[in-house]
C-alpha cells in the first residue's frame, strides 16, 4: 500500500501524541477536519490506525506482520501472473534448451497446437536428457516431460498464498496458471505462470509499500 504524504504525516502525529482526536490532527496540518476524512478512513481500514469514540485516534494494535500477511492473502494468482513460457509437444529437446537459454527461464510449459497444457519440462529435465546422450534434435520433448495428471497447476482465482505453498511442497520453480476448457478439467488452457522469482518480487514490493 502506497501512502501518501499527508497519511505519512498523520501516522507521524498519532505515533507522537496518540490517542489524538480528528479535531487535534486537523489543528496540527492547518486542515479542515473533512479534509482528513478519506485519510483518516484509509488508514483506518488498512489497519495501521484504530478509532474509538470520544478516545480518538491511535495506532493499530496489530504487529506489521500481520498487515503484510493480511494484504498477501487478497492477492490472487492472476493479479501477478507472468507471461507463460511455453514449446510445443513436437520440439526437440534440443529446440527446448535453446528456447529456455533464450527465455532465460527455468521451466517451459509443453503445449498443443491449440495451446491446452500437455506437460512441462524444466532444467533438470532437459540436464538429464543432455548426460543421457542420444541425439537431442531428434528427440521430442514430449518424451522427457512431465505429464498431467502429475502437472502442480494453479488458476487465476487461487490466493498467492495457496500457489506459493504449493511451489514449497511440490519443490518446483513454477507454476502453470491455467482454466479448464469449456468448464471441464481434462483440457487446461495455459493462461501464465507463477515463479520463485514472482513471489519474490511481491515480497519485495510489499515491504517497500510498492504493492
Amino acid at each position: 500500500m502506497q501512502l501518501s504524504p499527508r497519511q505519512e504525516q498523520i501516522i507521524a502525529i498519532v505515533k507522537r501524541s496518540g490517542p489524538i482526536t480528528s479535531q487535534q490532527i486537523a489543528a496540527e496540518l492547518n486542515l479542515t477536519r473533512a479534509t482528513l476524512r478519506p485519510d483518516l478512513a484509509i488508514l483506518t481500514m488498512a489497519g495501521i490506525l484504530e478509532a474509538r469514540p470520544r478516545v480518538g485516534y491511535f495506532l493499530s494494535s496489530k504487529p506489521s506482520q500481520a498487515l503484510v500477511a493480511e494484504e498477501i492473502k487478497k492477492i490472487r494468482v492472476g493479479d501477478i501472473k507472468g507471461l507463460p513460457r511455453v514449446i510445443r509437444a513436437g520440439a526437440s529437446v534440443y529446440e527446448a534448451i535453446v528456447s529456455m537459454f533464450l527465455e532465460d527461464v527455468g521451466t517451459l510449459m509443453v503445449v498443443d497446437d491449440e495451446g491446452h497444457l500437455e506437460g512441462v519440462v524444466s532444467r533438470k529435465d532437459l540436464l538429464k536428457a543432455a548426460i543421457g546422450g542420444g541425439d537431442l534434435q531428434k528427440m521430442p520433448v514430449s518424451v522427457i516431460m512431465t505429464r498431467m495428471p502429475n502437472i502442480i497447476c494453479t488458476t487465476p482465482d487461487e490466493p498467492v498464498l495457496a500457489a506459493a505453498r504449493k511451489i514449497i511442497e511440490h519443490e518446483v520453480d513454477a507454476l502453470p496458471v491455467v482454466r479448464p476448457v469449456n468448464g471441464q478439467g481434462k483440457k487446461l488452457k495455459v493462461l501464465g505462470r507463477i515463479t520463485k522469482t514472482t513471489i519474490t518480487n511481491l515480497f519485495v514490493e510489499l515491504g517497500e509499500g510498492r504493492s
